[in-house]
């Protein structure tokens, strides 16, 4: 397609239209089923215009609702108290399995659980052109000045036992010249806390050229201030919390055929390859996030935020390693995760989106502190049962028992077939191919020759 021919397709104040105008234009430029595409989109409209009303002003040129399963994974003991927690997520085999690992430890004392810190971090990024010792040696009072200017932004955080901590300077002009950055800390309570740090950092945008061409108060020689942006960090390593479980070695007994020692061991040296080797990192710490996106969705936080810090914490070593540790000393096996996030329980999505407020109800209503520890919790179960099932009887078994229901959707089996297939495959390898050939064999009347 060339230049003209894109040009001929774009449109202008495509957000300006109407949902339905919206429809009829991609009806019109894109898809070729009509009928049918009008037919999928409305059918996943809410009944309910008002709540409707809610899916479509939470984006922007809004279609349709999108549907996710939300299942629940009972039997999670975190801190002695008992949680049925939710979760949103595509993949079948996920909730399931953190299940799984939750009744696993539950005669074993359960998730212990504690927040580090809860430290978010904000930056103005600018050039300062001038002076930089005079600049460092007159921070404390800018940092007054600029604490100041935010007071009516923080008062009400403060009032809730947050606000703004510190601010920090950070001179960057060793590797970009006339760069620097004020590093601000905040605490946002039970807020995840985006709109209250991004407006105290644009305040103090606004207000350091002010202070900084104040030179007869603050600087001595001249230089400019020019800031560039003003923005909060999804880097949250001072936002810490830390999921652990832990038993005698003897205690599991026989765990799929292994003795309890081999398999402790076996655990431990899987764990310790995530660590050293950044591929198998990878996909280890993907299973960790498989149940931490899975609560976070659910509990209508930003899944995008706490993979990115997450993920960058793995690499503060300077290697990608495992976000999870496991030891096995003195008879005692311990597993544990110390993970960065920054989540919330007021506000935003969580206040907005029906089912994100039941997720908190159905969790009792947390803190910011106390859904930290269950996220993180659920996010150390997920990964137990991933290297569980790694180092015993592979992972595809369990998964593909699961995936299943996904194979027969694929070949629209009806009720009748779904139920023998599941039958027939409680004991044998799940695949494309097998699935196919069972749903055929059905459907050609050759059902005898598959016996379950």
């Amino acid at each position: 397609m060339n230049i003209r021919e894109f040009k001929d397709k774009a449109i202008s104040g495509f957000s300006k239209l109407t949902k339905q105008e919206k429809i009829e234009w991609l009806i019109s430029n894109v898809f070729e089923n009509p009928r049918e595409v009008i037919r999928e989109f409305t059918e996943y409209w809410h009944k309910d215009e008002t709540r409707q009303r809610v899916f479509d002003e939470i984006s922007e040129n809004t279609l349709t609702n999108f549907y996710l399963p939300y299942g629940v994974a009972p039997n999670f003991l975190i801190n002695n108290k008992m949680y049925v927690v939710p979760m949103v997520i595509e993949e079948s085999s996920v909730v399931a399995a953190a299940a799984k690992a939750a009744k696993f430890w539950l005669d074993k004392g359960g998730f212990s659980t504690q927040v580090l810190s809860t430290i978010k971090i904000g930056q103005v990024h600018f050039k300062w052109t001038g002076d930089g010792e005079a600049l460092r040696a007159h921070m404390p009072v800018i940092k007054q000045s600029l604490r100041q200017a935010v007071k009516p932004l923080t008062e009400n955080m403060e009032k809730r036992g947050g606000g703004l901590i510190d601010i920090e300077l950070i001179d960057f002009t060793d590797t970009e010249e006339d760069l620097y950055q004020l590093r601000a800390s905040f605490e946002t309570c039970d807020s995840m806390g985006a709109n209250f740090i991004n407006s105290c950092l644009e305040e103090f945008g606004r207000n350091l050229p002010i202070l900084l061409s104040d030179n007869e108060r603050f600087l001595t020689g001249k230089g400019q201030c020019e800031v560039l942006m003003c923005i909060l960090s999804n880097f949250t390593p001072e936002s810490l919390v830390r999921a652990e479980v832990s038993c005698a070695v003897e205690d599991f007994g026989l765990v799929e055929g292994l003795p309890a020692e081999q398999f402790a061991n076996r655990f431990a040296q899987a764990v310790r390859i995530a660590e050293i080797d950044p591929y198998r990192a990878t996909t280890h710490n993907k299973g960790i996030f498989n149940g931490i996106d899975a609560v976070i969705l659910a509990t209508g936080n930003d899944f995008r935020a706490v993979e990115a810090c997450g993920h960058a914490y793995a690499s503060s070593s300077g290697r990608y390693s495992s976000l999870s540790h496991a030891e096995v000393s003195n008879g005692r096996f311990r597993f544990w995760l110390d993970f960065p996030m920054s989540v919330g329980t007021v506000g935003g999505l969580t206040k907005v989106h029906p089912l994100a407020k039941r997720s908190l109800e159905l969790l009792g209503k947390p803190s910011a502190k106390e859904l930290m520890q269950i996220v993180a919790a659920v996010g150390l179960a997920q990964n137990f049962g991933a290297v569980k099932a790694l180092v015993t009887s592979g992972i595809q078994k369990g998964h593909m028992k699961m995936h299943l229901n996904n194979i027969l959707a694929n070949f629209e089996a009806n009720a009748y077939e779904a139920e023998r297939a599941k039958e027939y495959f409680l004991d044998k390898v799940v695949s494309f191919a097998s699935v196919r050939e069972f749903i055929q064999g059905i459907r050609a009347g050759a059902i005898k020759n598959f016996k379950a």
